[in-house]
């Protein structure tokens, strides 16, 4: 089970640097069944009616969303493996979700993933007020946070308000979501990096990441961030900014740095879904590079 957040409103730059930092919040073994039984049948059932009939059938393969297992929405999309629901018009966020399905499609082949066979439900709410009422009404000792991904026993579930942050909320769930969908486990520092890596624009992700100056300062005061250091942070009530800067800044090497290192995250990832242990990304780094630091530093220097 996983129940991760993200973004904090009141927070600069929407990150959240507060302790604990419930982006994960671990539920107790014995409180599981419970848990996922609240989300399919108070959440679905009770509040969006006969909804639930959709995630249903997301979970046996369906993809048919008919006009009237929508009726209780106002707006809905299908992009990609993703069907949203909102209780507010969609159509100013069409750019959005079209970008998604690209996105979809840049996470499998970076990674080389097969396409995604599972449904994955985003649920949108009209403002924070209606949103905020519902998690404390239906959860009330779950922390808040602006946004919410969850995945129990079947498909993965995203609810996010309405915001000037809702893209970047939307964005960063999804990737979680995808990845969730594609792989049995994504250790904690790669999960976070690449939704910190894919939250942003397509045309932005590559260089125009807040992380990307911030990380360069960082370099430049001989602050260098050692992987074997993120890969010990087992929960993300042990992550604060930097942490989150870090994961995206050895995501970013990974993905945009010379061809040996994005191989070893390749065969990292195919281990991963064959469920072949993988060991410690560090470790296959460091059979590589005598200095993956050194590596991961000079790759920052050169990119522009």
């Amino acid at each position: 089970m996983r129940f991760a957040s993200h973004r904090d409103e009141a927070s600069p730059a929407g990150f959240v640097d507060v302790p604990p930092d419930f982006r994960d919040v671990k539920i107790a073994r014995e409180d599981q069944r419970i848990f996922l039984a609240h989300i399919m049948q108070r959440m679905f059932l009770q509040h969006f009616g006969n909804v639930a009939v959709v995630i249903l059938v997301l979970g046996l393969g369906g993809s048919v969303v008919s006009t009237a297992e929508a009726e209780d929405w106002v707006d809905h999309r299908v992009f990609g493996p993703f069907i949203c629901y909102a209780d507010f018009p969609l159509q100013d966020y069409d750019t959005l979700f079209n970008e998604l399905a690209q996105t979809q499609r840049d996470l499998l082949e970076r990674l080389r993933l097969p396409p995604i066979e599972e449904r994955i439900a985003v649920f949108l709410f009209k403002d924070q007020a209606s949103y905020r009422k519902y998690l404390a009404q239906q959860f009330p000792n779950l922390p808040y946070r602006r946004a919410l991904f969850y995945k129990g026993t079947g498909p993965g579930i995203v609810l996010a308000y309405r915001s000037s942050e809702l893209e970047i909320d939307v964005r960063h769930e999804c990737t979680h979501a995808m990845l969730h969908a594609s792989l049995p486990m994504v250790p904690l520092w790669l999960d976070e990096g690449l939704a910190e890596y894919f939250e942003t624009p397509l045309s932005e992700r590559a260089a125009g990441n807040p992380h990307h100056s911030a990380i360069k300062w960082n370099m430049r005061f001989g602050m260098v961030p050692e992987l074997k250091r993120l890969e010990v942070k087992n929960t993300l009530a042990d992550m604060g900014r930097s942490e989150y800067r870090y994961a995206w800044a050895w995501v970013h090497f990974l993905l945009h740095g010379p061809e040996p290192a994005r191989q070893v995250l390749i065969r990292y990832i195919a281990d991963v879904r064959r469920h072949a242990p993988p060991g410690k990304m560090s470790e296959r780094l460091a059979a590589v590079y005598a200095d993956p630091e050194g590596a991961m530093v000079e790759h920052f220097k050169r990119f522009k």
